[in-house]
């Protein structure tokens, strides 16, 4: 047999490797970027066209490369950061494979001009596909300026899976959040088809913070400082108020590297409990500072995961460093220990005298004078009349009362064990739910959260929160086909302001969202107005809705690519419909079950979950045999 296994060409291999480190446009800036910063650089400049398709160029100040060394960066594995393989346990910088150059270089059109400070004449390097197409001296700028053109332009397969344009813009913008959060002592600007997104200065990391992720951060951060002998927390964390169900403003570093986990996120929930609605989350930025040897940055191909020696010891450091500085700053509700009224307890000492207790007795206590012991100040009532016989008269006997069925059914015997106000509700809910509707027809809530009627077969149980949205959910459907929606506009319209990542998957979806009634108009940078919003919810909170439908995109939920506006419908109806809990009257019942049976698919939500349920009478029957 011969021999069949044989070595790949390097074109190849980098084209291989290319497949786990670049992965999209994003890739690219986070690769660049990150080794413009291991150059010692304190200004960085990116330029993106076409959200990276066409172009993305990163301009930097730092060390530069000679001409040797600007040819060896794309080869496979040459870098400057190790040497041996105990280096791999030391890393502070964020680069160390030599991966990144090699991998960019197989699938697009690359262009390097460099010059270290010390030489007068730079290099100038264009590679495609991997091959080097010319190399030669110029005179630039000291630093590195990478010009990445046309990227898969020679796997079109490639090139086909990349996302629309505000997709992968919106990639592209939290790639460099992550290294702009992390680096505040670095200038950092973005520029995308000629318009200025970021424009960052150095300063400290709250005011990196406010620039990044909106003017009211920073009024909003509590700052959080630990240090142990196993690892060093600082950053800032958002009070509870601030907790969006949107994703997205959450972030560890470890020694200035993000790092992603699910684990420390559950830490940080931890000591929120309590004090964010469910599905909520605040915003943090938190900075482990650790010995390198102490962690693993080397196991996953775009390093955002990163392995702790003793995990378990970090969760309970962050979880106890986050909940200290919540109780620092008044967020956890504690008791006040300094309170200015002075609480005097009595104490007893061995020669104190000891007095009888006196008992102050009313002789002219009369039990039967109820008015008097009632109401001491008030003068004694008058004598009982005589002629008590006509304190009865008007009153029927009982035989005389019409007592109906459906009086009777009114009544509610409450259980020992439930409290005054729980029988209040009791009485009160089947005073109001037992008032007939115009049809005739008797409905009972249950909990305020099931409405039970009879039907011909039995007993129908309706779930009204998911009847409420199924029937906005058909009525979305209805606006959608027909091109439009009634919009109420606002008198006075609500302003939010989003981070870049949201404000740009907005824009995307703004149309989208007109259809539904919502009218948004952009006020200034990331700040939106809430101009008009759909006019058949009542009672609907818009900021809330349009934080649940971001957090739908960016969580995977909505597929832009199949269906968007059914997709839209669910969300908007999940989050649109009636609050847990809320009573309704006779009308509102009789009103919701109406449109419920007039929807096309009654029995279920847009999600599946069932409607109603009946109980049959060979059931009910059966229970009480």
């Amino acid at each position: 047999m011969s021999d069949i296994i044989q070595l790949l060409p390097d074109s190849v291999a980098n084209q291989i490797a290319a497949g786990e480190v670049i992965q999209r446009p994003a890739s690219i800036i986070k690769e660049l970027v990150e080794n413009a910063v291991d150059a010692g650089s304190s200004e960085v400049k990116i330029i993106v066209k076409d959200a990276g398709r066409t172009l993305v160029q990163i301009i930097d100040n730092g060390c530069g490369m000679s001409e040797t060394d600007a040819r060896m960066a794309f080869e496979r594995h040459a870098t400057s950061k190790i040497r041996e393989a105990n280096d791999l346990f030391a890393i502070r910088t964020m680069g160390f494979r030599g991966e990144a150059l090699a991998s960019i270089a197989a699938v697009a059109q690359v262009e390097l001009k460099t010059r270290p400070h010390e030489h007068e004449l730079g290099t100038s390097i264009v590679i495609s596909g991997s091959k080097v197409e010319s190399q030669e001296p110029i005179t630039c700028s000291p630093g590195s300026n990478f010009m990445v053109k046309n990227l898969f332009f020679n796997v079109p397969a490639r090139r086909r899976f990349l996302k629309k344009n505000a997709t992968e813009m919106r990639h592209i913008v939290n790639e460099f959040q992550r290294i702009a959060l992390a680096n505040p002592d670095v200038a950092f600007s973005l520029t995308h088809n000629d318009q200025l997104l970021f424009n960052l200065t150095k300063g400290k990391l709250l005011q990196r913070i406010n620039d990044v992720m909106g003017k009211q951060s920073s009024a909003q951060m509590i700052p959080v400082e630990t240090e142990t002998a196993l690892i060093n927390i600082h950053g800032f964390i958002g009070k509870p108020q601030i907790a969006r169900k949107t994703m997205g403003d959450q972030f560890f570093f470890v020694n200035n590297r993000f790092m992603k986990s699910p684990y420390l996120h559950k830490a940080v929930m931890v000591a929120y409990e309590n004090l964010v609605p469910a599905e909520h989350c605040p915003p943090y930025f938190l900075f482990f500072d650790t010995d390198p040897s102490l962690i693993d940055v080397n196991i996953h191909p775009t390093k955002t995961e990163i392995k702790f020696e003793d995990e378990r010891t970090i969760w309970k450091i962050v979880s106890a460093a986050v909940r200290e500085s919540l109780g620092k700053f008044n967020m956890v509700p504690s008791i006040d220990f300094d309170q200015t009224d002075e609480i005097s307890i009595p104490t007893f000492r061995k020669d104190d005298p000891v007095t009888i207790p006196s008992v102050s007795i009313n002789p002219d206590f009369n039990p039967f004078e109820e008015e008097k012991t009632r109401h001491p100040s008030t003068p004694r009532s008058a004598p009982v009349s005589s002629n008590w016989e006509s304190l009865y008269e008007g009153f029927e006997s009982p035989e005389d009362q019409n007592w109906s069925d459906d009086e009777t059914e009114t009544l509610i015997l409450p259980s020992r064990g439930d409290s005054e106000e729980e029988i209040e509700q009791q009485t009160i809910s089947s005073k109001l739910s037992t008032e007939k509707n115009e049809t005739g027809t008797l409905y009972f809530q249950i909990k305020n959260k099931y409405i039970i009627t009879s039907v011909k077969s039995g007993i129908m149980i309706i779930d009204q929160r998911r009847a409420h949205e199924r029937i906005l959910f058909e009525d979305f459907l209805k606006n959608i086909q027909a091109g439009a929606s009634v919009s109420q506009q606002s008198l006075f319209p609500e302003e939010i302001t989003f981070n870049e990542e949201d404000a740009i998957l907005l824009r995307d979806i703004h149309s989208d969202l007109r259809i539904f009634g919502f009218e948004l108009q952009e006020k200034g940078k990331r700040t939106f107005a809430i101009t008009g919003q759909p006019s058949f919810i009542r009672n609907i909170n818009a900021p809330a809705l349009i934080d649940a439908i971001l957090h739908a995109f960016k969580s995977g939920e909505v597929d832009p690519e199949n269906e968007l506006k059914e997709q839209l419908a669910t969300i908007m109806a999940q989050n649109a419909c009636m609050r847990p809990g809320e009573f309704l009257t006779q009308p509102e019942m009789a009103e919701l079950i109406n449109k419920l049976f007039l929807c096309s698919a009654p029995n279920f939500t847009p999600g599946g979950k069932t409607v109603f349920s009946i109980i049959d009478n060979e059931e009910l029957e059966k229970r009480f045999r």
